[in-house]
C-alpha cells in the first residue's frame, strides 16, 4: 500500500514538476532571446531551485573552507540522475555551464536551451576534429570566465556509488592551467535513478569539496590527479552509505 501511495505521489509531481519545466524553459529562451543569458542567472537560479522544490525533494550545500567561489573552475561531480543540472546550478555560487553529451542536444525544448545558454556539446563519436572543436570551446568559455560542469564517469550511477573517472576533463585541466573542484552529490539517488522512474521523499546534500590547484602540473600527472578528485568525490557518498548499512543493521 505504501508503495501505492508513493507512486501516485510521483505521478502528481512529475506532472507538476513537468508544467514547470515547459513553461519555464519558454520563458527563459524568450528571455534569451533578448538578453544574454550571462546578465539573467537569477532567474535561471530561481527556475532550477524550483524545478527541486517541485519534485518534493530537500536540498542544501555544504562548502568546504578551501573551496575559492571567485574563481574560474572545472567542477567535476559523480552523476546521479537527470535532475543533476538543476541540483548543481542551484549550489555552485558563480556563473557555470556544462560539458554534455552532443546527443542532449536533440531533446525537444532542453536542448535548445542548452545550445542557447552556451553548455559545451561533448561528441558521441569521439573523432579528432571532433574532439578539437570540444577543447577550443572549452578553452574559450574558460578565458570568458566560465566555470564548467563535468560528469567524468560519463553516464549514470546504477548503484549510487561513484565510478570510475575518464581522463578527458583532467587533461584539458592540466593544459590548460585552470583548478578543479570535486563536488559530491549525496543522497539524490534514494530520489531518483536509472533503475525505476518514481521520485522517493529524500534530502540531497551537495558537498562542495576545496579548490585543486593545476598550474605546474605535467601530463604526467593527470592520472594522479584523476584518482585523487575520485577519492575526494567518493568520500562523502561512501560515508553515507555506510551509515545506512549501519542503522539498518540496528533497525
Amino acid at each position: 500500500m505504501r508503495k501505492f501511495w508513493l507512486d501516485m505521489r510521483s505521478v502528481v509531481l512529475w506532472a507538476i514538476s513537468g508544467v514547470h519545466f515547459f513553461f519555464g524553459c519558454a520563458f527563459l529562451m524568450l528571455m534569451a532571446i533578448f538578453v544574454d543569458p550571462r546578465k539573467n542567472d537569477r532567474p535561471q537560479r530561481a527556475f532550477s531551485r524550483n524545478v527541486l522544490r517541485l519534485a518534493g525533494v530537500g536540498f542544501e550545500v555544504r562548502r568546504s573552507p578551501d573551496f575559492d567561489a571567485q574563481r574560474t573552475s572545472f567542477f567535476v561531480v559523480n552523476h546521479v540522475n537527470l535532475f543533476d543540472p538543476f541540483v548543481l546550478y542551484s549550489a555552485i555560487p558563480q556563473f557555470v555551464r556544462g560539458l554534455e553529451l552532443e546527443s542532449h542536444f536533440r531533446i525537444p525544448i532542453y536542448g535548445l536551451l542548452m545550445k542557447r545558454f552556451g553548455n559545451i556539446p561533448v561528441p558521441d563519436v569521439r573523432r579528432p576534429s571532433d574532439l578539437k572543436r570540444m577543447w577550443k570551446m572549452t578553452r574559450e568559455a574558460l578565458d570568458r570566465g566560465v566555470s564548467l560542469i563535468v560528469f567524468p564517469e560519463g553516464k549514470r550511477t546504477l548503484d549510487g556509488r561513484v565510478g570510475e573517472f575518464q581522463d578527458g576533463a583532467f587533461r584539458m585541466a592540466q593544459q590548460f592551467g585552470y583548478p578543479i573542484v570535486p563536488v559530491s552529490i549525496v543522497g539524490s539517488f534514494e530520489f531518483n535513478n536509472k533503475h525505476y522512474w518514481a521520485l522517493r521523499p529524500s534530502r540531497i546534500a551537495v558537498h562542495i569539496h576545496g579548490t585543486i590547484e593545476t598550474v605546474g602540473m605535467k601530463k604526467e600527472d593527470v592520472r594522479e590527479l584523476r584518482d585523487r578528485v575520485r577519492r575526494i568525490v567518493a568520500a562523502p557518498l561512501d560515508a553515507y552509505y555506510a551509515g545506512r548499512e549501519v542503522a539498518g543493521q540496528g533497525s
